[in-house]
C-alpha cells in the first residue's frame, strides 16, 4: 500500500504543477511521519522518500539515530527555545521561525546557516502561531544579521475547514508576500521557497506556487481512520 500511495501522491503533484504551467521538479514532498513508527520510515526510504518532517522530539530524535540512510529532516512544529540545542543541529530545514526569541537561540546554538520558513499566519486565526503578514518584514530586518539563520521562505496553514476558493486566496496570499518581500532585498533572506499544502490541501497550494507540499495521512491512507489530523 506504501508503494501504490506514493505513486499516487507523486502523480499528483505533477498534475498539479502541470496545470500551473510549472516544471516537475518545482516542488519537495515532505512526508509527515511523525505519527509513524521508525519501521514504517525505513520502508519509505527503501522505497525512495529522502524528506521527512517531524515536530514531537522524542520521535524525531528516535528516527534520526535509527536511519543510516541519508535523508533530508524538517522540523515542522513549534519548536520550545529550552528545547533547541537538542535538535537544532540534527535537521536540515525548520518550518515554523516565528518569534525573535527563538531565532535568537536557534541563531547562538547552530553550528551553520540553517534554512528556515518563517511561519506567517495568513488567515489571522488567534488559534494559530505565525506573524501577521504585516510584522514579517520587519521581522526579517531584525534577524538578517544572524549568521546561521537562512530565511529560503515563507510557510502557513489553510483554515481546517476551508473551501477551495478560500484555500485559492490564503496560497496566493503567501505567494505574493513572499514576492513583495523579496523585492527588499534583505540579506540572509532569499525567499526562493513557499511552504504550504497538505494532504487535502496540497494541489491548490502547488497552483498557487508552493515548493514545499507537507504529507502525512495521503502516505498512510490504509490506516486513515487512525491519523486523524495527521498533517497538522
Amino acid at each position: 500500500m506504501l508503494e501504490k500511495n506514493i505513486q499516487q501522491i507523486q502523480e499528483q503533484v505533477k498534475n498539479a504543477l502541470e496545470k500551473a504551467g510549472r516544471e516537475a521538479n518545482e516542488a519537495v514532498i515532505v512526508c509527515v511521519s511523525k505519527y509513524v513508527d521508525t519501521k514504517t520510515v525505513k520502508e519509505l526510504v527503501a522505497r525512495g522518500v529522502r524528506h521527512f518532517g517531524e515536530n514531537r522530539l522524542p520521535s524525531f530524535l528516535e528516527k534520526h539515530s535509527a536511519i543510516e540512510e541519508k535523508v533530508v529532516w524538517h522540523f515542522i512544529g513549534n519548536l520550545q527555545t529550552k528545547k533547541v540545542r537538542k535538535v537544532i543541529n540534527e535537521i536540515d530545514y525548520f518550518h515554523a521561525l516565528d518569534s525573535l526569541k527563538l531565532a535568537s537561540e536557534i541563531d547562538k546554538r547552530r553550528t551553520s546557516p540553517l534554512k528556515c520558513f518563517v511561519e506567517v499566519n495568513i488567515t489571522g486565526e488567534e488559534s494559530k502561531h505565525g506573524l501577521l503578514p504585516e510584522d514579517v518584514l520587519p521581522f526579517l530586518k531584525e534577524i538578517s544579521d544572524f549568521k546561521n539563520i537562512l530565511v529560503v521562505g515563507l510557510m502557513t496553514m489553510a483554515e481546517k475547514n476551508a473551501n477551495e476558493e478560500e484555500l485559492h486566496t490564503t496560497f496566493r496570499k503567501l505567494y505574493e508576500l513572499t514576492q513583495q518581500l523579496k523585492k527588499e532585498n534583505i540579506p540572509n533572506a532569499p525567499l526562493n521557497e513557499m511552504s504550504a499544502g497538505m494532504s487535502q490541501d496540497f494541489s491548490i497550494a502547488l497552483e498557487e506556487g508552493s515548493t514545499f507540499v507537507r504529507i502525512g495521512s495521503a502516505f498512510f491512507k490504509e490506516h486513515e481512520e487512525d491519523f486523524d489530523g495527521l498533517t497538522r
